[in-house]
Order: structure tokens, then sequence, then C-alpha cells
């Protein structure tokens, strides 16, 4: 899943990568996550890029879009990522 871009991990300062704890829910990916990184790499976003944009805050949802697509309010996400590209 990561080489596919389908799932984000960061390479800690001691070389060991982990994938946010936030992007799982139990031992699956949150649902509506792997879109958001498609649509995210769509529009010119690496993956640090994507990284912070994700747990970065945003008051019009309110809270980070990461707790928004944990909440089941991922089409919100969807709409903000999708204006970044235009």
């Amino acid at each position: 899943m990561l080489r596919d871009r389908k799932l984000l991990a960061v390479t800690r300062l001691e070389g060991t990568v982990a994938v946010p704890a936030a992007f799982l829910d139990g031992h699956r990916v949150v649902k509506g996550l792997c879109g958001t990184l498609t649509l995210l790499f769509d529009c010119g976003f690496d993956e640090l890029e994507a990284l912070r944009w994700l747990f970065t805050a945003d008051d019009s949802l309110p809270g980070t879009p990461i707790g928004a697509i944990v909440e089941h309010r991922g089409t919100e996400v969807n709409r903000r990522a999708q204006a970044l590209a235009f």
C-alpha cells in the first residue's frame, strides 16, 4: 500500500518507518483515506505535503482533515482538496 501510495508513512529519526495511528481503524486503513490521498497526489502534492495537509487544522471543517475522515466526513475533506487544484 505504501508503494502504491494508498497509505503514507513517516520515517522517524532513528530510521524506522511508521504509519500514523490516525490512518488506521484497528488493522484496516480508515475508510476514505486512500481516495483522499489519490486526490491530493492528483493535485500535485508530494507525500510530505499530503501528510502536512492531512494533519493541519482547518477552521472550515473544524479540526484536521484526517480527523474529519475518521469521523466519516470525507466528502467535505475531498471538496477542500479539490479546491486546492484550482
